[in-house]
């Protein structure tokens, strides 16, 4: 029996872990080597990422792995999309990369759509406008400061960024360059018409490689660091949503997928971009997947709203955990409150229980007054969100979705999962957790030539990792709720 082991280095936005996955006779484990915290820092009034200290936790996991004294086959990062870090020389970064809530691109969607319409950028790109995108980011370094942008050698997405730091080789997997808003799907390259008309230097945009490319070995001074010899670097799914989808452990063309966890990253997978005016209407987004598919998705805001509401409770002395606090929802009234999560003010940190108390209030409906309340009322919202997103992917693709599989960390919330299934009446199968890491572990497997394919891949998932199922429930009060949730969002 042949037993080949992966490392997968799976960084979000709110803890990084490395992770080590065996696949052996077509069943893959996965074990958690190292966790560690990850969130913006504040420099002056930006916030930014510390990527050095994330390159140092990643060895950390690398060198626990080397202890083992197994033999590797290849490691590979993933990330959360839309940031990068900028280059120049032998410099690991000219500056510390800025994060997507950083408020440098407010209003950056008005300034683009002034120089280039946004029906232009969306026939180009595909992309759901979002004013945290790659594109915004770039004019906003353009506007703000234009001598670092022009001093810069290169551009690399941050998943990738970590695969150059470890293999010396800097390329950006197609799954991660496709969030920018500066990717053609069709054309499968770098938009140079979007490059040329904002004025960003065509020089830093590097060459843009298929999901499960081997970029070669860990360098020299990295394997001597770590202890891992002879272990090739691959650029799997460079996003974490590209692993994740590539891991559902789904048959047939019925399914959507929820990626959930900061984001809800919901949609379907198409052989080819969905780039209509129906689409654009609905602010769809047409990312890559493994092997050229299309991840025609939204992206919503997630259990960011629960983070932020844990987080500001926290620093008032109230501590929850994210159970402590599911279980407080479970006992609290339903149906109480909706949220328009849609709302910018809920994309933004700071206080966000006020900012819900102040929304009901707008909306002339009681606001929570405790925490299970709060948290009832945000996954309530998030679920009803689900509802709306499904019959509009429907409605666009002519689609006849019957089941949502829901994977990533917030799978485990087994309310939130219930909640999907009574709001969206379809059935939502929960599972894999891990799916990030799975998908990457995999996806390495297929470029190390283990693996012949994604419907090999997929289907070792389902030999591996159990999955919940959950039955939609009272189906006639969420119907009511989904009408009073459509009737209070802007027209």
């Amino acid at each position: 029996m042949s037993v080949h082991h992966y490392i997968a280095c799976d960084l979000g936005a709110e803890s990084g872990r490395v992770m080590l996955g065996t696949l052996a006779n077509d069943r893959l484990t996965i074990e958690e080597i190292h966790r560690f915290p990850n969130g913006a820092i504040a420099i002056g009034d930006s916030r930014r990422w510390d990527v050095l200290r994330l390159f140092e936790e990643l060895k950390v996991g690398l060198r626990k792995v080397a202890t083992r004294e197994i033999a590797v086959s290849s490691v590979s990062c993933d990330s959360w999309g839309v940031d990068y870090v900028l280059l120049q020389g032998n410099e690991p970064m000219l500056t510390a990369p800025y994060h997507y809530r950083d408020g440098r691109t407010d209003g950056g969607f008005e300034r683009a759509s002034s120089l280039v319409p946004a029906d232009e950028i969306f026939v180009e790109t595909g992309i759901q406008f979002m004013t945290i995108n790659t594109l915004y980011q770039l004019h906003a370094d353009l506007l703000q400061r234009p001598t670092i942008l022009h001093a810069a050698e290169q551009f690399l997405t941050m998943g990738d960024y970590f695969n150059f730091l470890f293999s010396g080789v800097s390329k950006v997997e197609e799954s991660l360059a496709s969030t920018t808003q500066l990717y053609n799907p069709q054309q499968r390259a770098w938009s140079k018409k979007l490059i040329e008309k904002f004025g960003f230097p065509e020089r830093i945009f590097p060459e843009v490689v298929p999901s499960g490319t081997q970029l070669g070995p860990l360098s020299p001074a990295i394997a001597a660091e770590t202890g891992l010899q002879d272990v090739q670097v691959v650029a799997s799914c460079s996003h974490d949503t590209g692993a994740a989808v590539a891991a559902v452990p789904a048959e047939g063309d019925d399914w959507a997928y929820l990626s959930s966890g900061t984001w809800s990253l919901l949609g379907i997978e198409s052989s080819t971009p969905i780039i209509t005016a129906q689409s654009r209407q609905y602010n769809f987004t047409n990312e890559v997947g493994f092997g050229g598919s299309i991840r025609f998705l939204k992206n919503i805001i997630g259990l960011w709203v629960v983070q932020e509401c844990r987080r500001v409770w926290a620093k008032a002395g109230q501590e929850y955990n994210y159970d402590q606090l599911t279980e407080m929802a479970e006992s609290a009234p339903p149906l109480k409150a909706l949220l328009d999560l849609r709302d910018d003010r809920f994309a933004k940190p700071d206080n966000m229980p006020q900012k819900i108390m102040d929304y009901c209030r707008e909306t002339n409906q009681p606001a929570p007054a405790t925490p299970g309340e709060f948290i009832r009322c945000v996954l309530e919202s998030l679920a009803l969100l689900y509802r709306q997103t499904l019959d509009q992917i429907e409605e666009v693709t002519g689609r006849k979705l019957t089941t949502l599989h829901i994977v990533g960390g917030g799978s485990k919330n087994q309310l939130l999962n219930q909640l999907s299934a009574n709001a969206t009446g379809r059935v939502v199968v929960a599972g894999p957790v891990e799916c990030t890491a799975i998908g990457n572990v995999l996806i390495q497997a297929i470029a190390m030539g283990h693996l012949p394919s994604l419907a090999a891949l997929r289907q070792v998932v389902r030999n591996s990792f159990p999955t919940v199922r959950y039955e939609p429930r009272d189906a006639m009060l969420w119907e009511e709720a989904y009408k009073k949730f459509q009737d209070m969002q802007p027209r």
